[in-house]
């Protein structure tokens, strides 16, 4: 069982399990705070850019639920802005409007914005301090889902994905 957690508008079809606060037609369910699965029913778990819209209170609460429903072994894969790049281009001289989307994020109506920002080293200690372990980046491109367009894929210059600065820190972890 593979859980896309925050699908929004993407279907990943009839093999993954899609849970979002909207009710698109694809969406199983709209909780990702509360699912309805057993414990160690789930094989992977996937949420891209949708950790930042908790804040750091609530991010163990909802990673904790995420790492329940994962079996021995499952994997988390996330996806979230990168702070750390982003500073990077900013740096650089690349205008702050060029990435504000990114970074502070809006969804929806009434509008909801992220909440906090991780760097490789804050979401991995997040990540351990759940239990997960064998935290490391994953590449996009690896993916069962690499051919949908999602925020996992985000670059700068948009859609550069050839020369572009990935934007999302893109981790995996072990439960």
């Amino acid at each position: 069982m593979k859980l896309h957690l925050g699908c929004g508008k993407r279907d990943f079809g009839s093999g993954w399990i899609h849970i979002d606060s909207e009710d698109f037609p694809h969406v199983d369910f709209n909780d990702v705070m509360d699912m309805p699965f057993k414990d160690g029913s789930c094989d992977v778990v996937y949420a891209s850019h949708l950790l930042e819209y908790f804040d750091r209170d609530e991010a163990f609460t909802v990673l904790a639920e995420w790492r329940r429903v994962l079996r021995p072994g499952g994997i988390l894969r996330l996806a979230v802005p990168n702070f750390t790049a982003m500073c990077d281009l900013y740096r650089n001289g690349h205008n702050l409007d060029s990435f504000l989307g990114p970074l502070y994020g809006k969804m929806g109506d009434p509008p909801i914005y992220h909440k906090t920002i991780y760097t490789f080293t804050s979401l991995y200690k997040l990540l351990t301090l759940v239990g997960f372990k064998d935290v490391v980046g994953y590449d996009w491109r690896d993916t069962e889902h690499s051919k949908f367009d999602d925020h996992s894929q985000a670059y700068i210059p948009h859609m550069d994905k050839d020369n572009g600065t990935l934007i999302s820190l893109n981790l995996e972890a072990i439960k």
